[in-house]
């Protein structure tokens, strides 16, 4: 299906969506990370729901959700509930107002006592989103510096997937990760040399005019991704 097509048409949809917090419709690029490649036939969806109800009444009814099940190749879906979100989207914070106690009460008691349990344990699948609005005049330096921070996702087995996403072509980007527990966030994050280059350079020559960061805990995802759910363990006894 033609997605940059619907990325226009579902907006005024989304605007009158009960219980829809905060919502963006997202490009994606061709690599695992930010590029200047974009794939224009696949797109994605993240949306912050006040309720769990709120969530399955879009899906059942919305028919945004009912085109993706009728013309869509393939779709994968995830639920997560935030962990830590620190930065601003469109000057506001998405995931900040959703204290642990919101956060708990918007799952149902198995999703909320998992998730809850892995977050106390620190372990198991964390998913990862970065958000940047880039100043005009890093962009050059920002590209630039893309191919060895992807090359080293790439290579990092704890990373079960990963995708360059954006809302506005080349200045305003993110990516969305799924990693097989903390440790390995920690791992690629702090160990790989190429990122932490680009992490400085980011800091000392403040080529973002605005960020976000935030983790979360995967609880429940459906469909494919590539021709495989990354997250099936989630499901097994």
């Amino acid at each position: 299906m033609s997605a940059m097509r619907y990325m226009a048409f579902d907006r005024p949809l989304l605007r009158r969506t009960g219980g829809l917090a905060f919502w963006r419709l997202l490009g994606t690029g061709r690599g695992t990370s930010m590029s200047l490649g974009a794939d224009l036939r696949r797109w994605a969806m993240l949306a912050v729901w006040r309720d769990e109800a709120s969530l399955e009444e879009f899906l059942e009814r919305s028919p945004i959700a009912a085109r993706w099940r009728t013309e869509a190749l393939e779709a994968w879906h995830v639920r997560l509930t935030p962990l830590a979100s620190r930065g601003r989207w469109g000057g506001c914070e998405p995931f900040g107002a959703l204290d642990g106690q919101a956060r708990a009460g918007a799952l149902d008691g198995e999703a909320r006592a998992g998730a809850l349990d892995r977050q106390a344990r620190a372990e198991g699948p964390v998913a990862v989103l970065t958000r940047a609005s880039i100043r005009v005049s890093r962009l050059t330096a920002f590209y630039r510096s893309i191919g060895p921070v992807d090359r080293d996702l790439r290579a990092q087995d704890g990373c079960l997937a990963s995708v360059g996403v954006g809302e506005w072509p080349l200045a305003r980007q993110s990516t969305f990760s799924l990693w097989r527990d903390a440790a390995a966030v920690r791992a690629f994050a702090y160990r790989g040399d190429a990122h932490r280059r680009v992490i400085g350079r980011v800091r000392d020559e403040n080529w973002y005019s605005e960020e976000l960061f935030a983790r979360f805990t995967p609880y429940d995802s459906q469909g494919t991704w590539d021709g495989l759910d990354p997250l099936a363990r989630l499901h097994r006894p």
